[in-house]
């Protein structure tokens, strides 16, 4: 039996959303657009935003993302296990590469770099399962080109790359040993969702439609269909009789089932972008119209995406600060929020911690992904956090970068030397909503002092160029990031 959602506070309506004097365009508004689209924004980030309407700021960021092209093949991309030279080594260490070089896209790519983490949790593989550097890379290839397109092509050509074949057993699936595991999730996981328009039979059916994809020239080289291994017969999917195929099966499911896939679809947007919240009238209201607006262009997401972040529904005060923040998030937008140091090799140790705390780029825990927003916080992965902010603020501190700690505070705050003010400001750069009382502020405050007697502040001889200020920031940020306020976005 499944749970009556709770009723949601957002009653904001998917009307374009047009600043006004009791609804302004600001920098909370930029900011909560960033956290969600892309991995947050510098403060220079924000301002220029700032200079533009809500529509155009979302059409750039969505055109951008849509036209940017793929990040260009590594030269070991498309080799078969012949190419390698040490296969072992090599691989491990091209697979690491990837890794990072992903971290990094995300981090650079605004909208494509979200919309590719969302559908890497959405057409799921495990790369410990199918551990091949080549097929990691074409996997993301396929998700860096359909990640803003049109939905259909992107579910014809993901269920073929040589990473989902793999993983769900594709490769094992002939005409004398068919093999179920890809045509349920494809429905299941993919475009409908459990129990949503589909019955056994058609699983079992399409299970045979998508026989063949099993022949490669050599071990590790493309995998390419094979006529032989293909069941010909006549096969019945969603009451269509036909010799269908592998393109035949997501013909019939888009002709058939479009309205449920849009559906289905939107519904996970809405949860990922706006809020895990969803009642009746947040589907009526809201996703519908967004599944209409998809079934209307074709299952263009481009229209879809639009309609939604530009909406007042999505920049709704309520909307803001109700999503707890993947690992991910939390570093990666604590970096770019500050523009402070990093490289492959911090990335990766980023990367590293994020594992640890139960997001391991490439390698969700099984098929259905990362369940997200309350999963990502227990005992253990809260003080993971914790640690990580720590030692990498610490790191900048006994690694040459103390003054780029004191610059943070300089830029946000035109250089004050009130206490009160820069721990205001930066705590409130750093959460999307105040803090719930002004003790909190103080709390953080006198951290932020540290042990500088109070009449060097008194009389305002103490500023940010003091020697012990880059570790009194230290202080604060580590702070900061232990705050609940900090672990939302």
């Amino acid at each position: 039996m499944n749970p009556i959602a709770a009723p949601s506070c957002n009653t904001a309506t998917l009307t374009p959303y047009v600043p006004s004097g009791s609804n302004p365009w600001n920098a909370s508004k930029v900011k909560h657009a960033y956290r969600r689209l892309g991995f947050s924004a510098s403060q220079t980030t924000v301002d220029q935003a700032l200079g533009l309407s809500p529509g155009q700021f979302i059409d750039n960021l969505v055109d951008t993302a849509f036209s940017q092209p793929p990040t260009p093949a590594p030269s070991w991309g498309y080799w078969a296990l012949s190419n390698f030279t040490d296969f072992q080594t090599e691989n491990e260490q091209y697979m690491l590469d990837w890794r990072v070089r992903t971290g990094n896209d995300f981090m650079a790519e605004n909208l494509r770099g979200r919309m590719a983490a969302f559908w890497m949790n959405h057409f799921v593989t495990e790369l410990e399962v199918y551990s091949y550097a080549p097929y990691l890379f074409q996997y993301y290839n396929t998700i860096q080109i359909h990640a803003l397109g049109n939905f259909k092509s992107f579910v014809h050509d993901i269920g073929i790359t040589g990473a989902m074949l793999l993983y769900l057993n594709g490769f094992e699936n002939t005409n004398v040993n068919p093999n179920e595991n890809y045509a349920r999730e494809l429905y299941e996981l993919f475009t409908l969702g459990e129990g949503n328009g589909y019955t056994e039979t058609d699983i079992t059916e399409t299970s045979r439609a998508l026989t063949g994809y099993n022949h490669w020239t050599e071990l590790g080289a493309q995998i390419t269909f094979n006529v032989s291994t293909h069941d010909t017969g006549v096969k019945s999917i969603f009451g269509q009789n036909g010799n269908w195929g592998y393109s035949d099966v997501i013909d019939l499911l888009f002709q058939e089932r479009g309205v449920e896939v849009c559906r289905f679809i939107c519904d996970k947007m809405y949860k990922f972008f706006v809020s895990p919240s969803v009642d009746a009238l947040i589907t009526m209201d809201i996703i519908e119209p967004l599944a209409q607006t998809m079934m209307a262009n074709n299952y263009e997401l481009v229209p879809v995406l639009k309609q939604l972040f530009k909406s007042e529904h999505f920049f709704d005060d309520r909307a803001i600060g109700v999503v707890i923040k993947s690992p991910f998030d939390t570093i990666f937008g604590f970096v770019k929020e500050t523009e402070f140091f990093y490289d492959d090799s911090i990335m990766e140790s980023f990367l590293y911690y994020s594992g640890l705390m139960g997001q391991e780029i490439f390698d969700p825990p099984d098929v259905s992904g990362w369940q997200r927003d309350e999963e990502w916080i227990n005992t253990s992965t809260l003080t993971g956090r914790w640690e990580l902010m720590q030692l990498y603020v610490t790191f900048l501190f006994g690694n040459g970068y103390e003054l780029t700690l004191t610059d943070l505070a300089k830029d946000l705050t035109n250089n004050s030397n009130d206490p009160e003010f820069i721990t205001q400001v930066l705590v409130d750069h750093f959460v999307p909503k105040q803090l719930y009382t002004l003790t909190d502020y103080d709390i953080a405050t006198d951290i932020f002092k540290w042990d500088v007697p109070q009449n060097y502040y008194d009389t305002g001889q103490w500023n940010l160029d003091w020697s012990t200020a880059p570790y009194q920031v230290v202080l604060l940020l580590n702070h900061i990031a232990r705050m609940p306020e900090f672990q939302l976005k």
